[in-house]
């Protein structure tokens, strides 16, 4: 009995002594967790433990002193939006190498080359088919006799920046075949190109703005088939409609007004038509050729720019004239004097000079047939061109710079401009 008793106390003191192990584990285990982070109070950075150094060392990086924090600082508040971060995805690090810095800094200047020429230039067969196929030293550029080392030179075909110009000063005939072909012009551009539309006679207007091939060129054309050309009879020159005023019983109403039996000569304005279109030209992008396609019958009068000044805007802005000549200038007797240049008395047909000069060309195209093909024609010559490029030594100045375009072959026709004016090397 008594050495029952003895064995019952000795295991109740086995087990006190247990459980006091068991509880003394637990609260070492809770004081090895650290605290969960409070929404009041940001968690502390811990700094990690060194590790031991040698006997006898310093360490490497002691640590820095704290600076103690003003009292006065304001803390910032809770509910407040973090700022938004710095924008530092192109912005270079202060502790890159020199060669990395020096390639962030290629990487992010641009340069330009201010003193590139370009040059189309079509060639075509003895039969008149554009000739493909040519290869960079099948060229030779010369500029003021001398010659130019190629550094540009590509086949592609480019998007178009055209001016569509109608003469209306032309005999209403006229005037109602072409606007009968527009169908056929508005499907000669294709989607890339963006086209203008202006009319001229006495004055010069503008029907639409700069735009993509849609509703907006086919609402224009469509208005086009509203205007007239001019009376195809003879000219007034008596009865109340007469230039000498108002009449009664064929006696004019002032008696001091002359009797004038002269008719009037009306203005064509074809000069000033080409600039208010090749100012237009030039606000557009650069990577598109720009064109100007006039249908006319090629005469020009009183005109308030010169054929000269107008021809320097025309090469300092690199604008090539297409034209579709229609009426007189497409007889063909009638072309031999189409360079025909009377004082005071204007062109009978500027547009072969204007077209020669830019590297464009002249279609002629009496019937309706003929001047619907003409479109085709016209615009996919423009289209398609060989652009050689070169570097000038030419600084921005007024004066002329001549182009000559040859070839290898002599049985191909080279069409290019015949110049620049480097006015416009530094825009």
């Amino acid at each position: 009995m008594f050495r029952a008793v003895q064995q019952l106390r000795k295991g109740m003191i086995a087990g006190a002594i247990f459980l006091a192990s068991v509880s003394a584990a637990k609260q070492q285990q809770q004081q090895d967790i650290p605290d969960a982070p409070s929404a009041a109070q940001p968690p502390q950075n811990f700094p990690k433990a060194e590790p031991n150094p040698r006997p006898g060392t310093m360490p490497s990086n002691p640590p820095p002193e704290s600076a103690p924090v003003p009292e006065s600082q304001p803390q910032p508040r809770s509910d407040s939006a973090p700022p938004a971060p710095a924008n530092t995805a192109n912005t270079p690090t202060t502790n890159a190498s020199p060669g990395a810095s020096t390639a962030n800094e290629q990487l992010y200047t641009l340069t330009r080359n201010v003193n590139q020429v370009l040059v189309p230039v079509m060639v075509k067969d003895t039969s008149g088919r554009l000739v493909s196929g040519l290869l960079p030293r099948d060229f030779a550029v010369y500029e003021d006799g001398k010659k130019q080392t190629l550094n540009f030179f590509t086949t592609d075909p480019f998007a178009l920046s055209a001016a569509v110009i109608f003469d209306l000063g032309m005999p209403d005939t006229a005037v109602q075949k072409v606007i009968q072909t527009l169908p056929a012009l508005e499907g000669a551009f294709s989607q890339f190109d963006e086209v203008s539309v202006y009319t001229y006679s006495s004055s010069v207007s503008k029907l639409t703005d700069f735009a993509a091939v849609g509703r907006r060129l086919e609402a224009a054309l469509n208005e086009m088939k509203t205007v007239r050309g001019r009376n195809n009879g003879p000219p007034v020159t008596s009865g109340p409609m007469g230039p000498q005023g108002a009449t009664v019983n064929g006696v004019p109403i002032d008696p001091s007004t002359p009797i004038v039996i002269t008719p009037a000569k009306e203005s064509h304005v074809l000069n000033d038509a080409l600039v208010q279109a090749t100012l237009d030209l030039s606000k557009r992008d650069r990577t598109r050729r720009k064109v100007i396609f006039i249908i006319s019958d090629g005469r020009e009068y009183r005109s308030n720019a010169s054929y000269s000044d107008t021809l320097k805007l025309l090469l300092s802005h690199g604008v090539m004239v297409y034209a579709g000549a229609v009426d007189s200038a497409a007889i063909p007797v009638y072309g031999k004097l189409q360079r025909l240049h009377l004082p005071k008395l204007g062109y009978s047909d500027i547009l072969p000079k204007y077209a020669s000069a830019t590297g464009g060309e002249v279609f002629t195209g009496f019937s309706r047939e003929a001047i619907e093909s003409t479109y085709a024609r016209a615009l996919g010559d423009a289209r398609n061109q060989y652009t050689l490029g070169y570097m000038t030594r030419a600084t921005p100045s007024s004066a002329h710079r001549e182009i000559e375009v040859k070839v290898a072959r002599p049985d191909l026709a080279v069409t290019a401009k015949e110049g620049y004016y480097p006015v416009g090397l530094a825009r």
